[in-house]
This record gives C-alpha cells, sequence and structure tokens, in this order.
C-alpha cells in the first residue's frame, strides 16, 4: 500500500463499538467464519470475502470485530454500514481502496440503486489491483440479493462466501451473560436462561435489553435478578 495514498482521516461519522471484538463473539458453529475473517484482518488468508446472515446473528460484530484486529497491527481499516450512508454519495468510496481492509455491511441495502452498484463494483476492482482485502456482508447469499448489475454479483462471490449460524438458547444464554460480564455485572445462569425464553430470540434485542436492565440496576442500586426483570419489564 502507498500510505501516501491513504485517507489520514475518515470522512465519516462510522465509529466502531468497543465491545464489538472477536474474544466476546459468542463462536458456536462459526469457529470457521471467525477464523477467516481474523486471518483477513491480519492480511492473510482470502482476499474477498462475503459473509451473510439473519438480523441478529452477528455479521455487523464480526466486521467491527476485523477492523479491531487490524487496528494493533497497524493495518488501517474502515467500516462501512451502507444501511447507515446509502443518503449519502457513493462517491465516499473512493480511495477506499489503499486501506488494507475494508469492512462493507449491509450489502442488500444498496440493491436497484444502480449509482451505489456501480459504485461497488469499482471499488472491488480497486481493491483488487492494490492487493488490499475486503470483506462485505449481507443477510442473504450473493445471488438471492436484488442486486440488478450481473457484473457486482459476480465480484461478490470473488473468494469465501460463508453463512453465519444463529446461537442455540443455550449460546444465546451463555452470550449475554459474557456481555453481562463485559459491562461490569454478573447474570446467572438461572437469569440468563429466562431472559432468552421470555424475551425476543434477536440477540440484537436481547443486548439493547441487557444494556437497560444495566442502567435501571445501577439507578436502582440492585442487582439484576429474575425479581428485577419482572418489575423493570413488566412481566
Amino acid at each position: 500500500m502507498n500510505s501516501a495514498n491513504a485517507p489520514q482521516q475518515l470522512p465519516l461519522g462510522v465509529s466502531l463499538q468497543d465491545e464489538a471484538r472477536f474474544e466476546n463473539f459468542m463462536t458456536g458453529e462459526n469457529g470457521l467464519v471467525c477464523s477467516m475473517l481474523r486471518q483477513a484482518a491480519e492480511g492473510r488468508g482470502e482476499q474477498f470475502l462475503y459473509i451473510w446472515g439473519y438480523e441478529g446473528v452477528g455479521c455487523s460484530h464480526l466486521l467491527q470485530a476485523a477492523c479491531h484486529t487490524a487496528e494493533p497491527l497497524k493495518r488501517t481499516a474502515v467500516y462501512l454500514p451502507l444501511a447507515d450512508l446509502i443518503s449519502l454519495s457513493p462517491v465516499i468510496l473512493e480511495g477506499m481502496e489503499h486501506l488494507n481492509l475494508v469492512c462493507v455491511d449491509n450489502v442488500e441495502a444498496i440493491a436497484g440503486n444502480k449509482v451505489w452498484e456501480e459504485a461497488l463494483f469499482h471499488l472491488y476492482n480497486r481493491i483488487r489491483q492494490e492487493q488490499n482485502t475486503l470483506i462485505v456482508a449481507a443477510n442473504t447469499p450473493p445471488r438471492q440479493l436484488t442486486i440488478k448489475l450481473p457484473d457486482l454479483v459476480s465480484r461478490l462471490s470473488w473468494g469465501g462466501v460463508f453463512s453465519v449460524s444463529e446461537l442455540d438458547d443455550e449460546g444465546k444464554a451463555a452470550a449475554i451473560a459474557m456481555r453481562a460480564k463485559i459491562r461490569g455485572f454478573e447474570l446467572t445462569e438461572e437469569v440468563a436462561k429466562y431472559l432468552v425464553h421470555h424475551a425476543s430470540r434477536n440477540m440484537s434485542d436481547l443486548c439493547l435489553m441487557l444494556e437497560r436492565l444495566d442502567k435501571a440496576s445501577l439507578m436502582a442500586q440492585r442487582k439484576v435478578t429474575i425479581p428485577f426483570i419482572k418489575q423493570e419489564m413488566g412481566w
């Protein structure tokens, strides 16, 4: 990479969630996916990766984890959630090929948008020429997206294509217990299982609920127990 051409400061207000790291991701059946993403973040393995999964399985977490992994290795990286950026001009993609790692999330958001589809297509070509790494994520396999540009559909299938599997209930309980510990409080196995069985099975929803309970428990100076959850959630 020609460091002289690399953007010195990202022109976007997209910041990484500090807790979105591989160490904080309950792997479950996704060991191979995590391994491939780590290798890509470190500049090894596949130059292009495509991961897909339904809402809440952790694709966004994994892309941000890849960026966090690249940072201490002095590898430049950027996280681009297209669902948040589609209202902007795709000109923001220009120059991204000079970064060591580009992680593009929510590819489904640009399906049918001719200008954005063409911009992403050209970004693939430029990154290939620069020999840097591109990881993209969406909610379906590449050929199930409603992308209109055939050449982009082809590019999306370059390299490895991996699905991200959903955790079972036991895995979700373990995951939110781990998230609670990261936030600084303990969630017993009994309480974690209670949350999973009485709330949304979606991990994103569970994490938001955990954040709500954490704040409420701090205000009330109480531990997060089943009676406290019932009171706070109105169950």
